[in-house]
Order: structure tokens, then C-alpha cells, then sequence
């Protein structure tokens, strides 16, 4: 698969899509520390394995490092429930107005809309195929709550509406708004 680019402040990152290496044993030498090891875990959570991705995203999650995101926004559209979770439970000033972590997010997306457009259309898409039988409305699921938090920290950003690729949060089984 073909890396992904995204712009992160006024610079272009390509972003591989998975990565097939195995992670580095105990055994290595190399001990990475401080901004090495936040760059060791956004690559490892790009792994073609959902557990090894988890894994990495709970330790990368709460930086406020403006080159973390692309890669923390890429896992909210993927299909594991419990990377969805884990990326709520790390990102709790998304629910904060104002908050640095709401201004780091927001000013991302507003630089990658299209990026952020396709994450939504994929939180829709796993939402539907996956999920619906346990989250009857799309409002419910997870990677909705994410994407709400996402738009709300966007909208805050830039001070207009932004345009949605997802049914309305309360909106029913078949798409309408309750």
C-alpha cells in the first residue's frame, strides 16, 4: 500500500499505510527515549496487526507533538473498536473549548480536509458493516462520538460550519434525523 500525506503545519509528511516489520524484542540494544520513542510508536501504529497498532496509540495518544495527529486521526477510521476507545480515553481536552489539545487537532484538520473527509466517510463505512447490530444509530458508536469531537475542535479553529460526510449523530437507522 501507498503512504498517505498530510500537511502538519506548513510541512508535507507521508505517512506509511502499514508497515510489516516485526517490533523491536527486549533484546535490542536501542532503547529510544523522548521524541525517538514518540516516533517508534507512530510508525508501529501503522502495523498491519490491530493489537501491536493499539498498543503503540496508547502510548503516542496524549502527545502534543502537532506530528502525532495524522497518525492518531488515521486510527480513529480504522475498523477496531478498541483503538476508537482508546483514542477517547486519550484525548479528553477534545472536549474542552479552547483547550491546546482541541487547537492542535482543529488546526489540523483544517489544514487536511480531504484527509479528514475520507476518515469520516471510513468511520461510516466500518460503522455500518461492523457495528450497526450493536450501535443502531450512528450516533452511538464510537468513532462518531470521535468524529463530533473532531468537527467540534475544526469549527472551533476556523469559526464556520464544516462540511459533513457522516449521517447527523442522532439521525436513525436509515440516515434521517430523529
Amino acid at each position: 500500500m501507498m503512504p498517505f500525506q498530510v500537511e502538519v503545519q506548513g510541512e508535507t509528511f507521508a505517512i506509511p499505510s502499514r508497515i510489516y516489520n516485526e517490533e523491536p524484542g527486549a533484546d535490542v540494544e536501542w532503547d529510544p527515549t523522548g521524541t525517538r520513542q514518540v516516533i517508534l510508536h507512530c510508525l508501529y501504529s501503522r502495523h498491519h496487526e490491530g493489537h501491536v497498532r493499539q498498543r503503540h496509540l496508547e502510548q503516542l495518544v496524549a502527545s502534543g507533538e502537532p506530528w502525532v495527529v495524522p497518525f492518531v486521526v488515521q486510527l480513529a477510521g480504522e475498523y477496531v473498536l478498541e483503538i476508537l476507545e482508546a483514542i477517547g480515553r486519550g484525548l479528553p481536552g477534545l472536549a474542552i473549548p479552547g483547550s491546546a489539545q482541541r487547537r492542535l487537532y482543529g488546526e489540523f484538520i483544517a489544514r487536511n480536509p480531504a484527509f479528514f473527509a475520507r476518515t469520516e466517510r471510513r468511520v461510516v463505512s466500518y460503522w455500518s458493516c461492523y457495528y450497526r447490530w450493536k450501535y443502531g444509530t450512528f450516533g452511538t458508536y464510537p468513532g462518531c462520538v470521535l468524529l463530533e469531537a473532531f468537527r467540534a475542535a475544526v469549527v472551533e479553529q476556523v469559526g464556520a460550519e464544516w462540511p459533513r460526510h457522516t449521517p447527523p449523530p442522532l439521525a436513525n437507522e436509515s440516515g434521517v434525523p430523529a
